[in-house]
């Protein structure tokens, strides 16, 4: 008699769900972009705003710099807020200012509204949502590809312009720039439920650990310092202790030159200096927008090198090639897109922000993983005040000389003084001078 034999059970299908930590990068990334196309279209109103109001480019850039300096300032303390109430407070709070800010731009009348409007709602709105949200959540959530998700985060200010600008430029040239403020103001309203539903402060508020941590860390380290003092005392503590070094100061000088060759001079001034020479406002947002697409591959692509390579090295390249590029804007605008001016955007969309994954690497090398992103606050809004001098400078240049011309050769000549100064940054291993190295492996912790 033949036994039947006992039916084999199915293998189990294993399912891999989706790491908490890649939701909670992509909608800081969606946030991100958001900031970066609020912010960024300041650029595109300036000349209808002017135009309807008989107003100066130096007022208006000076609406700008506020906005810029306000944005910057903001950054650190915002990095200790978040570490006091939490992401899900900070940034919905955040989208609500920019709302109402760029909401009431549409009934203002007084040129001192513009520089209020512009320069205290927008700017800490926005400023709450800088990269520093970027280097909190990489700090927090990752461990493996760190940099990589740093870079992806400073990709979105560029993915930000992309977004925003050519349909800014276009419902403000066809239809008005009131309608360009309403819309910003309605995005930012409609993001805010989003932000509520999908981001998390920490892994272990949902019994997860960052990306990419090692097995046997089986508890989060409890966070110190920032965590649990008052948001306001945390940043200045944060400067204080970081302002002793010559490391703080010169990642905290180059990155302001950084602001100036970008946000402050490109970011709002490129349009109305190729508006100048003859070129459609729509065809040089258009431009401008392309700047965004490419540095979302060069932004991505140095986050990948910064895992790899000595992050000072890096910068070098990066302050280095800007320089140099920025010495022949001049000669190559005009009222059409010639190749030599298709390769300048190429080439500067590719460096634009790519300076910040190794200058987030070299603040975390330098001042420790629970430091690093209120010390990173300081650096970058040492970058949004040299925006905002930068947008002011430009602007006056522009109005005393009528031409961009010595703003365009300042900057090239500022960004080959940072070229070199990075050059003084020690390294982990204590020398100064860049060397391709990869970076040490860096202690887990989720506090950031």
């Amino acid at each position: 008699m033949t036994v039947p034999a006992a039916p084999v059970a199915p293998s189990p299908v294993v399912r891999r769900r989706v790491h908490r930590a890649w939701w909670v990068a992509a909608v800081t990334f969606g946030a991100l972009i958001a900031s970066a196309g609020f912010r960024s279209s300041t650029g595109v109103l300036m000349e209808p705003v002017e135009g309807e109001f008989g107003w100066s480019r130096e007022l208006t850039s000076t609406a700008v710099t506020i906005n810029l300096v306000v944005f910057g300032l903001t950054a650190p303390f915002a990095a200790a807020l978040m570490e006091r109430f939490g992401l899900r407070r900070v940034v919905p709070i955040a989208l609500v200012l920019v709302s109402i800010g760029s909401g009431l731009t549409t009934v203002m009348t007084s040129s001192w509204q513009l520089l209020v409007l512009w320069g205290v709602p927008v700017g800490f709105g926005t400023g709450a949502m800088a990269l520093v949200l970027g280097a909190v959540v990489a700090n927090r959530w990752f461990v493996k590809h760190r940099g990589l998700v740093t870079g992806l985060f400073s990709a979105a200010s560029s993915t930000g312009q992309l977004v925003f600008l050519p349909v800014m430029a276009r419902l403000a040239v066809e239809v008005g720039w009131r309608w360009a403020a309403l819309v910003v103001s309605a995005l930012a309203l409609a993001l805010v439920p989003l932000v509520l539903l999908l981001l998390a402060d920490h892994p272990r508020d949902v019994g997860a650990r960052p990306y990419g941590a090692p097995d046997e860390d089986d508890e989060p380290l409890p966070t110190t310092g920032s965590a649990q003092v008052r948001p306001a005392r945390a940043a200045v503590r944060g400067l204080v202790d970081a302002a002793r070094t010559s490391t703080f100061w010169l990642l905290a000088g180059t990155f302001f030159i950084c602001g100036w060759s970008t946000n402050g001079l490109i970011g709002t001034h490129f349009v109305p200096a190729a508006h100048d020479h003859g070129m459609p406002v729509t065809t040089a947002a258009g431009l401008l927008a392309l700047i965004g697409v490419f540095d979302i591959v060069g932004t991505v692509g140095s986050g990948w090198l910064t895992d790899r390579v000595d992050a000072r090295l890096l910068l070098v390249t990066y302050y280095a090639l800007r320089g140099l590029s920025l010495l022949v804007v001049p000669s190559l605008l005009g009222p059409a897109v010639r190749p030599n001016l298709f390769l300048f955007v190429v080439f500067y969309g590719l460096d634009w922000v790519a300076t910040v994954p190794p200058t987030v690497a070299l603040c975390r090398q330098h001042f420790g993983l629970e430091r690093s992103a209120v010390v990173f606050g300081w650096v970058y809004a040492s970058h949004m005040v040299g925006a905002g001098i930068a947008a002011t400078f430009a602007g006056t240049v522009r109005e005393r000389t009528g031409t961009y011309q010595a703003a365009w050769l300042t900057a090239g000549a500022l960004c080959l003084l940072a070229a070199a100064a990075v050059l003084a940054i020690r390294g982990a291993d204590g020398r100064r001078g860049a060397r391709v190295r990869p970076p040490r492996p860096e202690p887990v912790a989720v506090g950031g």
